[in-house]
């Protein structure tokens, strides 16, 4: 049995940031209501923290910015992520669509598209983050399965179709045993079968490049926007970003290379003029 063939999909890279090869900071927001290492701080308060590194990234030029409870550790599995996540999330992707003139997406971890389609749709996100969109993988939160066909299904009850779907192809923080018997070109066809807008590479860990054969392949299986996940800094920005579309940065523009750091304007300054020497070189287009 063929699979059958899709009309081509806008690229959602250029609908939501207008320019080549988007550059898009992350706001790890401190530890929120719910999880282990929240103190009670008032909901201000992350708000306030949220906005000083949105305000940071904006001010270095990022063209986009990416929402993520990333100090709720230990991770908790979608289907246990708590209302009090999304309400604070929420709250604090409200406060960064109104000050920080920037597309803004949501990652709810581990996993939570549901809970991120939520957010965005009612704090005006663009866009949402899938660490595992289609197959499944054994996770530090466990066996975490493809949110796909749950996620798309409730996106279409929200009639938030614009929201757009950002997914790796091969998560970080996994082992991919469950599907070692499956090429990586495969998997990048299933994301694509399963309906995502744009396909992240991204390396094992926080913080890890990604390797640039792991890019080549899911690029040249997909017609889609293929953007890196991790690992991108000023010194490897020239070619690593010959080979992709865009990129999502956080540890490497904090201060000391640090993810739970706050964002160094002066590395995310650096950053940005070596992705915008790539922008003006004649190859930068991937093939």
């Amino acid at each position: 049995m063929r699979e059958p063939v899709f009309p081509p999909k806008p690229d959602s890279l250029r609908e939501i940031f207008g320019v080549p090869k988007p550059i898009i900071g992350m706001v790890h927001l401190r530890p929120l209501p719910g999880a282990p290492r929240y103190d009670g701080e008032r909901i201000n308060g992350i708000i306030d923290g949220a906005l000083a590194d949105a305000a940071a990234w904006h001010q270095g030029g990022v063209d986009g910015l990416l929402m993520e409870n990333g100090w709720d550790l230990p991770f908790a599995k979608p289907d246990d992520i708590g209302h009090e996540t999304v309400a604070t999330m929420t709250a604090v992707g409200v406060a960064l669509v109104r000050e920080i003139p920037l597309p803004l997406g949501v990652n709810c971890l581990a996993n939570g598209v549901k809970p991120a389609l939520a957010i965005a749709k009612a704090c005006g996100a663009r866009f949402v983050r899938a660490n595992q969109w289609v197959n499944a993988y054994v996770a530090n939160e466990g066996f975490v399965e493809g949110a796909a066909p749950a996620a798309l299904r409730y996106r279409a009850w929200l009639r938030a179709q614009d929201i757009r779907v950002f997914a790796d192809v091969h998560v970080k923080h996994g082992s991919h045993a469950i599907v070692g018997d499956r090429s990586l070109a495969e998997q990048t066809r299933d994301a694509l079968f399963f309906d995502a807008d744009v396909l992240i590479a991204t390396g094992q860990r926080t913080g890890d490049a990604a390797d640039t054969e792991e890019i080549r392949d899911i690029a040249s299986a997909s017609p889609l926007p293929v953007i890196i996940g991790s690992g991108l800094t000023a010194g490897n920005a020239a070619s690593l970003l010959r080979l992709a579309d865009g990129a999502i940065v956080g540890s490497w523009a904090k201060r000391g290379g640090v993810w739970w750091n706050p964002v160094d304007g002066e590395r995310v300054r650096r950053l940005m003029d070596a992705v915008r020497g790539v922008r003006q070189a004649p190859e930068s287009r991937r093939p």
